[in-house]
Parts: C-alpha cells; sequence; structure tokens
C-alpha cells in the first residue's frame, strides 16, 4: 500500500480534529501533528484546499478553516448530536 501523502495526512488531521472536539485545528496544531514548522502547516493547508473540488473553504487571508464536509467551522442551524452529545455543526 502506497504512503500517505501530505495533502491525505493534513485532510485526515482536519477531520480527525472536527470529530474530537468538534472544531477544525488550526495550522499551526497541524503543523505539530505533521511534525514540521508552523509555516509548512500553513502551506500544507492552503495546498490542500487548492484542491479543485474539495468540499471545504477556509477565512479569507487568515489561513482558518471555515469548513470541511460534512463538518462547518461556525455555528449553523444544522446541529450534529450524538449519543446526546452537540458539539458539531454541519454545511
Amino acid at each position: 500500500m502506497a504512503e500517505p501523502t501530505l495533502m491525505d495526512k493534513t485532510y485526515s488531521i482536519i477531520i480527525k480534529g472536527f470529530v474530537e472536539t468538534g472544531q477544525a485545528p488550526h495550522y499551526t496544531e497541524i503543523a505539530t501533528e505533521l511534525g514540521v514548522a508552523p509555516r509548512e502547516g500553513c502551506q500544507a493547508l492552503r495546498k490542500l484546499f487548492s484542491i479543485r473540488g474539495l468540499p471545504g473553504w477556509l477565512y479569507p487571508k487568515v489561513d482558518t478553516v471555515v469548513s470541511m464536509a460534512p463538518f462547518n467551522n461556525l455555528p449553523t442551524q444544522y446541529r450534529i448530536t450524538i449519543d446526546g452529545e452537540q458539539k458539531w455543526f454541519a454545511q
């Protein structure tokens, strides 16, 4: 099996962050997980979100995740509750 790419790892870190905490990790947290400098974590995040057809987007000019399907980092009217716990919002 092929090794996961940097984009695979970055995507996985974001989704894992949403699942575990209800919010997306900051690029500095992504960098820590990847074992790279913060600037490289930011570059990985930008590269991931530059992929055409990726169902998500960043805040303009601040490189913070707004949304990555199916999750949204901002409160929406679409609340997700699992086992009585509501800490997620959907797109």
